[in-house]
C-alpha cells in the first residue's frame, strides 16, 4: 500500500482541499483499475490550532462545487510518525516543507516533497497560496492549483508503480 499525506500550516483548507481531490481522482481512476485501491491518503497541518475541526466551511463550498465532498475530514496535527508511516508527505508551501524538514528523521526526509512540484501545469507558483484570510475567490484559486499538481501527482504514481 502506498501511503500519502498532505501537509499544510492548520489543516482546515489546503491539505483537505488536496486529500478531497486526491480521493476523487483515484476514486475515478479504482472504477477503471483495482490497483488504486492500493493508496491510502490523509491530510495534516504542521501546527495544532485546528485540531479536531472539519474543513473551513469556504473550503468545503468550493470543494463541493466540484462534486468532492470533504465536509466528514477532521485536521489533525502532523506526527512524529507520520515520517515513518507515510511513503509521501507532500507540503503545500515552501514554510511548511522547511517544518517537516526540521523535524524530519535523516532516514525519511526523501519522502518528502512540494506538493507544486508534480503539477504539469504550475500557474507561476511553486507554493499553493493559503486562502484562509482571503475571500472565496481565493479558495477557488487554491483549489484549481490543488487539482493541477493532484493529476500530476497521480500519474506520477501511475507511472512509478503501474497504477
Amino acid at each position: 500500500m502506498i501511503k500519502i499525506l498532505f501537509v499544510c500550516l492548520g489543516n482546515i483548507c489546503r491539505s483537505p482541499s488536496a486529500e478531497g481531490v486526491f480521493r476523487y481522482q483515484t476514486n475515478k481512476l479504482q472504477n477503471k483499475n483495482a490497483g488504486s485501491q492500493n493508496l491510502y491518503i490523509d491530510s495534516a497541518g504542521t501546527a495544532g490550532f485546528h485540531v479536531s475541526s472539519p474543513p473551513d466551511k469556504r473550503a468545503q463550498i468550493t470543494a463541493l462545487k466540484y462534486g468532492v465532498n470533504i465536509s466528514n475530514l477532521r485536521a489533525r496535527k502532523l506526527s512524529s510518525i507520520d515520517f515513518e508511516n507515510f511513503d509521501y508527505l507532500l507540503a503545500m508551501d515552501n514554510s511548511n516543507l522547511e517544518v517537516m524538514k526540521n523535524n524530519c528523521p535523516l532516514n525519511n526526509q526523501n519522502k518528502l516533497h512540494l506538493f507544486m512540484s508534480f503539477s504539469e501545469n504550475n500557474f507561476g507558483v511553486t507554493d499553493v497560496p493559503d486562502p484562509y484570510y482571503g475571500d472565496i475567490e481565493d479558495f477557488e484559486k487554491s483549489y484549481k492549483i490543488i487539482t493541477s499538481a493532484s493529476y500530476g501527482f497521480l500519474k506520477f504514481l501511475i507511472n512509478k508503480y503501474n497504477l
